[in-house]
């Protein structure tokens, strides 16, 4: 079942490599259906808050007609930092799923542990490594074709 939504936070990945965004994508999914999907827009939007992750919340928090994501699962291909981390908490996501890890500014204890720290007063669960290797390369590959660019 993981595989199956991190497949559909990997497609929203592409559509933001496809704009020169930072290839991250993410789909919000309760009862086992997908209530919001986003990827990142930070540049487009000229907004530094363009995350997957914060996009994909305001999206399902729209269509709930709700500020708590009670009951949901938020899926990413790399860790959420800790804005996103942040994020998820006030929303009451009850699980993280993401693919791989962020050793810059992952918040769900890579880098920080921000998503359950024992001074939230809400508990993340988190699921971490669904589908590393390809989450992971869509990232490589955006990079190494941007260090091309820079390079020539």
């Amino acid at each position: 079942m993981h595989e199956k939504f991190m497949r559909d936070a990997l497609e929203e990945a592409k559509k933001a490599y496809k704009k020169d965004e930072v290839p991250v994508g993410a789909v919000i999914v309760k009862d086992g259906k997908i209530i919001a999907r986003g990827h990142n827009l930070v540049k487009k939007k000229k907004d530094p808050c363009g995350h997957a992750e914060i996009i994909t919340i305001r999206k399902a928090c729209k269509k709930l007609n709700n500020e708590r994501l009670n009951g949901t699962s938020l899926y990413v291909n790399i860790e959420p930092c800790s804005m996103c981390a942040g994020a998820i908490i006030l929303a009451r996501i009850e699980k993280v799923v993401y693919g791989a890890d962020d050793p810059k500014t992952g918040a769900c204890g890579s880098v920080f542990e921000i998503i359950n720290s024992p001074k939230n007063n809400h508990k993340v669960e988190v699921v971490k490594g669904i589908m590393r290797q390809e989450c992971a390369e869509i990232l490589r590959e955006f990079f190494k074709e941007k260090r091309a660019r820079v390079d020539r």
